[in-house]
């Protein structure tokens, strides 16, 4: 097959770690032809969506780890697939390259995640189709619901609807303290809404990611453990990830979304699960491919190559 990926710059990736480079690495074991481009690249040009694409090879080395050759411009459609695996901040600029992907679509082209399905599924606000698996939460950039949501709860963690990596969250405790500022500096005074959810002890133990693959779970998560007084699990945060069997909970939780989120054309998911209770769902570019693999054995770059050329 031939497989572009629409990335972050290629010499930003931290190869050690990064979830893309494992699919590509696995991609090109099995003989596929590899590309690459990035956001500014695409373009919808006399009726077609075009990108300046750069074929790659892998060096196997660290430094450089690929080689890209001339750049060419080239319609989406001559590809067997896309992969969509641009990191957040899911901005406007995300969006239009959602529509610009959805326009390829209607001329052949197959990406996956779908972009559709991506600019539909906020990864905060999409858990509110599952209330089943949530912990209480409330959306709001009202001040006074906010405030009444923490006399109920207590302890609650405040943060944006667009961050990511832990960016932007705060934890608010039975005191109070500071409760008002960082409303007023996470809502820009009302004009930002945010979500609010009551604090989960079991963040200790870690904030799990449970991936699913074409509908399928992965039998092992990574728990992201805080460190050093954070509540933050994030690895960008400084999080320490420990790979793991996933619990009973984190199965069903899995297995009654897989299905549902596959058929809407998500074919990598996400699912942050802290204790038992999913936080988000990650869409855009879910990572810990490596992490897993490392420490547990289980290839997850080879479930996801599995699943791609199945869906191709």
């Amino acid at each position: 097959m031939k497989i572009a990926f629409l990335a972050d710059p290629l010499d930003s990736f931290k190869i050690y770690k990064d979830s893309t480079y494992a699919m590509m690495v696995e991609a090109a074991q099995r003989g596929h032809a590899l590309y690459a481009f990035e956001q500014g690249d695409l373009a919808f040009e006399a009726g077609t969506v075009v990108a300046n694409v750069s074929p790659i090879t892998l060096t196997g080395e660290l430094s450089p780890w690929y080689h890209a050759a001339t750049t060419d411009v080239v319609k989406l459609s001559a590809f067997d697939a896309i992969v969509l695996r641009k990191d957040p901040p899911f901005d406007m600029e995300y969006v239009y390259t959602t529509h610009l992907l959805e326009l390829a679509e209607l001329q052949g082209a197959r990406v996956f995640n779908k972009p559709r399905a991506v600019r539909d599924h906020n990864e905060k606000l999409s858990i509110g189709q599952f209330p089943q698996f949530i912990a209480p939460t409330l959306v709001t950039r009202d001040a006074i619901r906010l405030r009444a949501f923490h006399t109920d709860h207590k302890d609650v963690i405040l943060k944006p609807l667009d961050g990511m990596g832990g960016a932007g969250i705060f934890r608010i405790k039975e005191d109070g303290l500071n409760l008002g500022s960082i409303i007023e500096t996470l809502t820009d005074y009302g004009r930002r809404t945010i979500m609010a959810q009551r604090f989960i002890p079991e963040i200790a133990k870690g904030d799990k990611r449970v991936l699913v693959i074409g509908g399928q779970v992965v039998p092992y998560c990574l728990a992201r453990i805080p460190q050093a007084g954070e509540v933050r699990g994030n690895l960008a945060a400084g999080g320490l990830g420990v790979a793991q069997a996933i619990s009973e909970r984190d199965r069903e939780i899995g297995q009654t979304l897989g299905p549902i989120l596959s058929d809407k054309g998500l074919l990598l998911v996400g699912l942050d699960v802290i204790g038992d209770y999913m936080t988000e769902i990650n869409v855009t570019s879910p990572t810990c491919f490596q992490e897993i693999t490392q420490q547990t054995g289980c290839n997850v770059a080879e479930m996801f190559l599995d699943a791609l050329e199945k869906a191709v």
